[in-house]
């Protein structure tokens, strides 16, 4: 039982240097340097931490990273409680800032933990930012036979999935190094974190496995209900397979080629695009209409673009410049075709059915 967790601080002048608070796994394994520091990060599980700069609340699990607080958990058990009862503790008794008071180090958004799990026998619901009673909690379950929940696990609870996989070391890592992203206002401030739930992880480790095991060439159908968070899945799978490597080392594919209504590449999907890039100049988004699409998604496709996006009324300039690639210069490519509701009829429907 740890009665009071401190968080250390350091001088500006003890920061000569720049400071690698981790290290996350390189796409490939052949600088031994970094393997090492990457096999070198620590991961510890605190139970009871006494978090309060005013009281003596404990929360049940706080999970570490070199020292760092990355996550927050609150467990019930359903013989006598209900996650209801971890959500309703967060919400009202887990203030980050109490009234009157300083704000609390481990629960203030952004500078705390990165995401805070309520877990009972039966559930897994998480958030990234807690504001008091109107704090909003996301599901982080399994699914049960194609319905909420989790199903019966006949070797424990049935959220033993939790702590089995996504907390299990190399999950873990990869989420936090990987998945977890940033949204900034217009100042560049963080307005919001973001962490996969459960079907946004298993996706697109199960589209990355498939791809691996069966090389390109193939095809794969993903079906999200709406509201489910079909954009950030989208835009995880196109950079994660921009930067697939085989087990020989060869990049899988050159570049990957996202396609999408109008409307939805306009806002949404393009800026999910931007913000999952993890270098400059990943990105290129093709809008615009009219004899100059086509010269920019020549320059894009041939060029050093990860991902390039475009409409499906501009793919039919796309298809015939990666169809003259791949024959002339052996390039693959990863086409992410993008459903949306507005293409269902009309030529959209056919411009679809010819990405497919």
């Amino acid at each position: 039982h740890v009665k009071r967790h401190s968080f250390p601080t350091r001088r500006s002048s003890d920061l000569k240097d720049k400071v690698q608070l981790a290290v996350w796994k390189p796409a490939l394994a052949t600088n031994s340097e970094i393997v090492a520091s990457y096999q070198a990060n620590r991961l510890r599980v605190v139970h009871q931490v006494r978090y309060s700069l005013h009281n003596e609340n404990a929360i049940d699990l706080v999970l570490f990273l070199n020292g760092l607080p990355v996550a927050t958990v609150e467990l019930k058990t359903d013989f006598t409680q209900s996650i209801g009862d971890a959500i309703e503790q967060y919400r009202l008794d887990r203030s980050p800032n109490p009234k009157g008071q300083a704000p609390e180090p481990l629960l203030t958004f952004p500078r705390g933990a990165l995401v805070h799990f309520a877990v009972s026998n039966r559930e897994v619901q998480m958030t990234t930012r807690l504001v008091g009673p109107t704090t909003e909690f996301l599901p982080f379950n399994q699914g049960d036979g194609g319905g909420a929940g989790n199903p019966v696990n006949p070797g424990g609870h049935r959220t033993a999935y939790l702590w089995q996989q996504v907390w299990a070391r190399e999950s873990w890592l990869e989420i936090l190094g990987r998945y977890l992203t940033t949204v900034r206002d217009k100042k560049k401030a963080i307005a919001k974190i973001i962490f996969p739930r459960f079907h946004q992880l298993d996706v697109t480790r199960k589209l990355l496995a498939a791809v691996l095991r069966d090389g390109p060439g193939s095809r794969y159908l993903i079906q999200h209900s709406a509201g489910s968070g079909k954009t950030n899945s989208i835009a995880w799978t196109a950079h994660f397979l921009a930067e697939l490597h085989d087990d020989a080392g060869a990049k899988v594919f050159d570049t990957v080629l996202v396609v999408s209504d109008r409307s939805v590449i306009d806002g949404q999907l393009q800026d999910a695009l931007f913000d999952f890039q993890r270098t400059t100049g990943v990105v290129e988004c093709i809008t615009d209409e009219g004899a100059s699409k086509s010269s920019k998604l020549t320059a894009a496709l041939s060029g050093s673009k990860k991902v390039v996006a475009c409409t499906i009324q501009t793919f039919p300039f796309a298809l015939e410049e990666v169809t003259r690639q791949a024959a002339a210069r052996g390039k693959r490519f990863a086409v992410i075709a993008d459903e949306a509701h507005s293409s269902q009829a009309g030529d959209a429907a056919k411009k679809l059915k010819a990405v497919l």
